[in-house]
C-alpha cells in the first residue's frame, strides 16, 4: 500500500453534502462524475493531505444505497493507492485476505479498483485504487 488515496463517504444527497464540505468547512470541490459500473455519483473534495470521495447511489441496486439503508450516512471505505493492482490482489489472496471481486473494476477517474472484504480486515472496508497510467489523478 503506497498511501491513503481517499476516504469514501456515503451520502443521501450529493448536492447538499457538497455544499456542507465546500461552504461550511471551506474545502475545495475537485470534480463530480458518475461511475456507472458502481451505480454511484461521486464528488471529490480536496481535504489537504487526502481526498474525500462523497458517494451517492444512482439506483436501489447500488451498494451505497444498501449501505445507507443499513447504517445511514457516513464513512464507507478507506482507499489505498497501489500500482500493479492485480499483483497486489494476488499477494493479498496469498495472505488469506478475501476480496469482493476476482478482477479489478472500473472506478472513478478511470482508476482500477478492488475491495477487501471487511471480514478480512477487522470490520473495515478497504479499497485498492490503481491510478498508474491514468491521466485523471482524482
Amino acid at each position: 500500500m503506497e498511501k491513503v488515496d481517499h476516504i469514501g463517504i456515503a451520502v443521501r444527497n450529493l448536492e447538499e453534502r457538497i455544499t456542507y464540505y465546500t461552504e461550511t468547512l471551506g474545502l475545495t470541490l475537485l470534480k463530480v462524475e458518475e461511475v456507472a459500473s458502481q451505480q454511484v455519483r461521486v464528488a471529490f473534495i480536496d481535504a489537504g493531505n487526502v481526498k474525500l470521495e462523497l458517494l451517492e447511489a444512482m439506483s436501489e441496486q447500488s451498494t451505497i444505497h444498501s449501505f445507507i439503508e443499513k447504517r445511514g450516512e457516513g464513512v464507507h471505505h478507506i482507499a489505498f493507492g497501489v500500482t500493479g493492482i492485480r499483483e497486489r490482489m494476488a499477494e493479498l489472496r496469498e495472505k488469506g485476505i478475501q476480496l469482493l471481486s476476482e478482477e479489478p473494476k472500473l472506478g472513478a477517474g478511470g482508476a482500477e479498483v478492488a475491495f477487501m472484504h471487511p471480514k478480512s480486515s477487522y470490520g473495515v472496508l478497504y479499497e485498492l485504487c490503481d491510478k498508474s497510467g491514468k491521466g485523471d489523478k482524482y
